[in-house]
């Protein structure tokens, strides 16, 4: 049999940024019929049934280390799987997917901020410019290019929360280093266990207050691509991208995400970019860029 020619891993790589920015179009697109909470929950539940088959076999194999580390992988699942998913769903209830995919782009300048501030991180003259610059692009996004809008406190709750999902994130990335020494794939299944078990009382609750999922077929298409593209061949895709070209170079492929969201926003949603956009997003890459430039 004649042997399939190798992928690109730059095409794996920006074929999960596609993946992770067409999430925040269903979110936005479905959000009448699909509750933030119940969409999170459904997500992992899909991605669990795809992942178990591949990962049993490092389950068994790595249980002892997984079970000594449960307290971790509880706090992993409230953060990266569960608590993140939830705040980016909730925000997008009330904001734009182009706000929110802006937004999301402030996260490797929320982590340096986070570092600096609870860890003891010492920060050169060049990452406070740029935290500064950062941030200052952030403003713009959340102020719709108003300054009024800041002095009058009318932000729109909905990038309230996506910044707060920003803060999980960037919380759960610096927290991977106390990962247990598995495989991935069985840390991201109990990861995805843990999210699930963090999201039933919110789920209940959700329930208790009348929002549930209106199953309509869009609804159900929507629960069904969150679970196996962002969730599930997202993060395989990713891996191996990142396996073959590094992480730094791969790290660069994440500014896909707000490209690919205005884009399919324009396409799918009839949103249009505005001029504080791409001030804002232009601030916050400024940002970025002097966080990570090599010194001479």
């Amino acid at each position: 049999m004649k042997q399939l020619p190798p992928i690109s891993p730059y095409l794996l790589l920006t074929l999960a940024n596609l993946f992770w920015a067409g999430n925040w179009i269903i979110s936005r697109a479905l959000r009448s019929e699909l509750p933030p909470v119940a969409l999170s929950f459904w997500r992992w539940v899909v991605a669990l049934l795809c992942l178990l088959p591949l990962s049993l076999p490092h389950l068994r194999r790595d249980w002892p280390q997984l079970r000594s580390a449960w307290p971790w992988l509880l706090l992993y699942g409230a953060l990266g799987t569960g608590g993140y998913n939830v705040l980016v769903y909730g925000g997008l209830q009330y904001t734009t997917a182009i706000n929110g995919t802006l937004l999301n782009s402030f996260v490797p300048i929320m982590i340096v901020l986070i570092s600096w501030l609870m860890l003891g991180k010492r920060l050169q003259g060049r990452e406070a410019v740029g935290i500064l610059i950062s941030f200052s692009g952030v403003l713009a996004i959340v102020a719709h290019g108003e300054l009024q809008r800041l002095s009058d406190l009318t932000l729109n709750v909905g990038d309230l929360w996506i910044l707060a999902s920003v803060l999980a994130w960037s919380a759960y990335t610096l927290l991977l280093w106390r990962r247990p020494p598995v495989h991935p794939l069985a840390f991201l299944t109990a990861i995805s266990i843990t999210g699930l078990i963090f999201l039933v009382p919110f789920y209940v609750w959700e329930m208790t207050q009348g929002r549930h999922i209106t199953p309509t077929p869009g609804a159900i298409a929507g629960i069904v691509y969150t679970g196996v593209f962002p969730a599930f061949l997202g993060y395989i895709v990713w891996n191996r991208g990142v396996a073959e070209v590094g992480p730094a170079r791969a790290g660069l492929f994440m500014h896909l995400i707000p490209a690919f969201g205005i884009l399919l926003s324009m396409i799918f949603l009839d949103e249009r970019p505005a001029l504080y956009h791409a001030i804002g997003i232009s601030l916050i890459f400024a940002g970025i860029w002097l966080n990570t430039r090599r010194l001479r």
